[in-house]
């Protein structure tokens, strides 16, 4: 008897600028499968990562918990007895299976799912040390042989001047890796719906598969020569100065890339970073439409699929004078969110503030699957069948103390989006921001001090305590108190 559980498509990526695509209004970049996912689908305006950078933030969908939360509950670290998102679905009878850049933490990269798809991730060694890339901070054993002065090994990262400055045209191990996990992808789903070979298909199982491609991550290359000359010329790269940042401290921006144009870097190689990273955002829309194609050549009908599509967070790509994310600016926190089932949710846009974290609630909410009291994320089904009235407008973004090693945000930061206005905590000494985005879209002004926002601050400080920071942190914290 076939399973009347909508199949789930979580399509990712890397390091993605909410404006950049199509539907977002950019008319320079070309994403067909975006923006026919946004035109038949919901388009998630204020989307907030729960943490600006991989780590932390993937680990926050995946379990459903803001940083503060999972931390505090030492699942920071795998916790191989942990529901996640995708051992939910597994333990309800859906085949799972995930392709591409996850950034599990620790050793075991299956974390709920049956399959793993596609190139496994990298690691890189260090001194007497074996580290997960996945998680640098990480030593997970000591070896038995002294590797002596072979010293470690890294294939990853440059320093941010260097990473502008070699910007071009380049297979490098991302694309490469991209390649490799969506053609992965495409030989499962053809096992799973036609087992062509064995005739072992299992069409009416219901099926949970993610796949999440590194661009347009740094380094800053296309494989692709048209592509990269296609944009070179029409693109408008933010050639700024670095400013007076809010709350600056001396290594905040250590990570970010504070890069001064004319005496870091030139004009023309932001530029070609810029071109680069357009080209990647194309090429990664083109591999998730090899991933829908081949739902139909299998056979499949993806309106009767539940199609998601997400980046972990931003890039600032120049503005301010910045590079990378760790930070709580719109390009670093907002996110790109779509959420596609035609067959039971109209087309549409929805304002309200949400977080990456509800998506946990919201995939098991549409799979019929329970979801545990103690977490961070709130279902979005009211949202999408456009009922607002109940909805706490509220996304929270937030440090974390694996972030430690990049530099920039720490465990102690915070930020709290409610409507239009976004309160940034920076710890005891660092001060706090208020940014009003109807009034200043470009948050130059701080507004913290201003009387007229005297009620709101006042109300922004005593949820900043509610969830465990500043001066009047609830010692008892427990999570954020959606459920």
């Amino acid at each position: 008897m076939p399973d009347d559980r909508p199949n789930v498509l979580f399509l990712m990526n890397d390091e993605h600028r909410p404006d950049l695509a199509g539907f977002a209004g950019n008319d320079v970049v070309r994403t067909p499968t975006l923006d026919w996912l946004a035109e038949t689908g919901t388009v998630f305006t204020n989307a907030y990562t729960p943490s600006p950078i991989c780590v932390p933030g993937r680990h926050a969908i995946r379990t459903g918990k803001l940083p503060r939360t999972y931390e505090d509950e030492g699942l920071d670290e795998f916790d191989d007895g942990y529901p996640y998102m995708a051992r939910k679905f597994t333990d309800h009878a859906y085949m799972t299976a995930q392709a591409g850049k996850e950034h599990y933490p620790g050793w075991s990269q299956m974390v709920g799912f049956r399959k793993r798809l596609g190139p496994t991730p990298m690691k890189r060694e260090v001194g007497d040390t074996a580290v997960d890339t996945e998680n640098p901070g990480a030593i997970e054993y000591e070896r038995e042989v002294d590797y002596g002065d072979y010293g470690g090994w890294d294939d990853w990262k440059w320093g941010w001047q260097k990473e502008v400055q070699q910007a071009g045209i380049s297979d490098s191990r991302v694309q490469v890796q991209d390649r490799r996990l969506v053609e992965g992808t495409e030989q499962f789903l053809r096992q799973f719906f036609v087992s062509p070979y064995y005739d072992r298909a299992q069409p009416d199982r219901p099926l949970f598969v993610k796949t999440s491609v590194i661009q347009p991550h740094y380094p800053f290359f296309t494989e692709d020569e048209d592509l990269f000359t296609y944009y070179m010329n029409r693109v408008d790269p933010h050639v700024e100065e670095p400013g007076d940042h809010p709350a600056a401290r001396s290594d905040r921006w250590a990570e970010c890339g504070e890069l001064t144009p004319g005496q870091d870097v030139t004009a023309r190689e932001i530029r070609r970073a810029t071109a680069a990273y357009y080209a990647m955002v194309e090429r990664m829309d083109s591999l998730f439409g090899r991933v829908i194609e081949r739902l139909r050549l299998c056979g499949e009908d993806p309106d009767e699929w539940v199609i998601v599509f997400t980046s972990d967070h931003g890039e600032m790509l120049g503005e301010r004078g910045l590079w990378g994310k760790i930070n709580f600016y719109e390009p670093t926190v907002n996110v790109p969110l779509i959420i596609r089932w035609p067959e039971r949710f109209d087309p549409g846009t929805v304002d309200q503030n949400v977080s990456l974290c509800d998506l946990y609630a919201t995939l098991c909410d549409l799979a019929d699957i329970p979801v545990p009291d103690d977490v961070d994320s709130r279902s979005l089904v009211p949202l999408l069948e456009g009922d607002t009235d109940d909805w706490d407008d509220e996304a929270i973004s937030q440090g974390a103390d694996n972030t430690a090693v990049h530099g920039g945000l720490g465990p102690e930061e915070l930020m709290i989006k409610r409507g239009d206005l976004k309160y940034c905590w920076y710890g005891e000494g660092e001060g706090e921001i208020l940014f009003d985005l109807e009034r200043d879209p470009g948050e130059n002004t701080n507004y913290v001090d201003d009387p007229d926002y005297a009620d709101e601050v006042e109300a922004f400080r005593e949820r900043r305590g509610e969830l465990g920071y500043g001066p009047n942190a609830d010692p008892d914290y427990v999570n954020a108190g959606y459920r």
